[in-house]
């Protein structure tokens, strides 16, 4: 860790106290011209000295983070990384196993947080701040069916769960696979929230012809779901899918268009 400069000065201090004054959870250069009434090239020189001076930690380009008095490491300084979301990553929302964990679909833990985003990606996987990020590229009309949580001063995107279980099935693996959504899928038929024709209304929205497959399939063997398999059923388009992409499949269920993995048989049977 950088020690904190010993001959920081008190106008330093005060332009400091300001800035994190106006900031939120996150420091920016725009902050800092809009506290400080400086050009952005002034700004930019000021947070980089003050990250040299062990006040700041970047974070993300043009983004720090205040590194409390009593930290015993710059390794991560942040209590809650959800906020950085919102900072790197807009336009976005979390989704994927991030928003099953939170809406209770799954009890299942998962290493990463998911985040769907409009920006072009170098890289899928990123780790800021000791945190880990799987991140999937979206266009920005798939940017529907979300809702909006304060963590700490930031405001977080997130699948409703509707909108989580569409995406669930439209890639599985982003649920752990093709077994962990069914259970995804089980628990949010008994939410209170459950709104089947929500599910359609989404699905149709996103427009990916396999989740209708894969959602009826899974649905006409639930009890009590006949209503929601036979509307998938009214909806299934050409082409034939697989359930799970990412699994060998061995045989074609003709009535859903839909080729099956050789797994799923046997633990069907032990379930």
């Amino acid at each position: 860790m950088t020690l904190k400069s010993e001959r920081f000065s008190s106008q330093g201090r005060a332009r400091l106290s300001a800035v994190l004054q106006t900031a939120m959870d996150l420091v920016t250069i725009e902050d800092a011209v809009k506290t400080l009434g400086v050009n952005r090239p002034a700004a930019t020189k000021l947070l980089a000295r003050w990250k040299q001076q062990g006040w700041l930690k970047r974070v993300g380009p043009g983004i720090y983070a205040p590194i409390p008095l009593d930290a015993s490491t710059t390794a991560q300084v942040l209590k809650d990384p959800w906020v950085l979301i919102p900072a790197l990553f807009t336009p976005c929302y979390v989704g994927g196993w991030t928003a099953a964990e939170h809406w209770n679909l799954t009890e299942q833990l998962f290493r990463s947080i998911f985040v769907f985003t409009v920006r072009p990606l170098r890289k899928k996987e990123q780790t800021v701040q000791g945190v880990s990020f799987t991140l999937k590229r979206i266009p920005e009309r798939a940017l529907f069916g979300v809702k909006t949580l304060w963590r700490g001063q930031a405001r977080v995107n997130i699948s409703d769960k509707h909108r989580t279980i569409i995406d669930l099935l439209a890639r599985p693996e982003i649920g752990g696979g093709i077994r962990h959504v069914e259970h995804c899928l089980r628990n949010y038929l008994r939410d209170e929230e459950a709104n089947t024709e929500m599910l359609i209304s989404y699905a149709e929205k996103l427009g990916n012809g396999a989740v209708f497959k894969r959602l009826g399939f899974l649905t006409a063997q639930i009890p009590g779901s006949e209503p929601l398999a036979q509307s998938c059923r009214q909806r299934l388009t050409q082409g034939i899918a697989k359930l799970d992409p990412s699994l060998p499949s061995r045989r074609l269920i003709k009535a859903w268009r839909l080729w099956i993995p050789k797994t799923w048989e046997s633990e069907t049977q032990r379930d």
